[in-house]
């Protein structure tokens, strides 16, 4: 993950968007168990859902390679802090028989130049059986300004994501969330053009956009969106 490009300047604004990150949360909440490694874990946020959500599960292990981000995640968490251990350092610095059942990345992949790379590592530091999460920003047309300023190097459709998977692994689910959001985003690109949303914009998106998306999206049968989910098995 050494040759991220990413800021983290945007955490603090979409921390806010709450119903977003428990509609995405909720999609995958039933594959994470047992022992979770969450790479590029921010200042904490989705460590913490995980942590209220998943009473029975083992470890966390929050590796977030920005020390300004890491310092931030404890103070984050809520409930039983005792479960996880936070690491100020890159995926490829964990010792290679550190193994998990579930590793997670949310919104970090798009930050990583060799992304293939990145994901043959975390295999490595997979259990036979264990799951790897992944969601991504969804179809390289939607690339704005906002992409540029937070340090994406590209958004994803399936075939590139799956492209990036080791082949061994097997899938288990790829779908699209935010049907709607994904017209927002467009409106952003071509009209907008902003580097950075105001918390009020994403306080709007958050309360009236995710709940209808949540709508369309069951009615598309998870078809397209502004976000893409994956779940492979080792």
């Amino acid at each position: 993950m050494k040759d991220s490009k990413y800021i983290g300047n945007e955490l603090t604004i979409f921390k806010d968007a709450v119903n977003w990150k428990h509609y995405w949360y909720n999609s995958i909440s039933k594959f994470i168990s047992g022992d979770v490694l969450e790479v590029g874990a921010g200042i904490g946020i989705n460590t913490n859902l995980i942590l209220q959500n998943h009473s029975d599960i083992r470890s966390i292990t929050s590796i977030e390679p920005d020390k300004t981000l890491a310092d931030q995640i404890l103070d984050n968490l809520k409930g039983d802090r005792s479960k996880v251990t936070v690491l100020n350092q890159y995926l490829q610095d964990l010792p290679n028989d550190k193994k998990f059942d579930t590793i997670i990345y949310i919104d970090v992949i798009e930050h990583i130049e060799h992304d293939s790379i990145e994901l043959n590592k975390a295999k490595l530091h997979l259990k036979e059986g264990g799951l790897l999460i992944i969601l991504v920003p969804a179809y390289n047309y939607l690339f704005s300004p906002f992409d540029q300023a937070v340090g994406h190097y590209r958004r994803y459709n399936r075939k590139m994501l799956s492209d990036a998977i080791p082949n061994d692994m097997s899938k288990l689910d790829l779908f699209y969330l935010d049907s709607l959001g994904l017209c927002a985003s467009l409106v952003n690109k071509f009209f907008l053009k902003q580097s950075y949303p105001t918390r009020s914009q994403i306080l709007k998106y958050d309360r009236l956009i995710v709940p209808i998306s949540k709508i369309i999206d069951k009615l598309i049968l998870n078809s397209f969106g502004k976000s893409l989910i994956g779940i492979w098995k080792k």
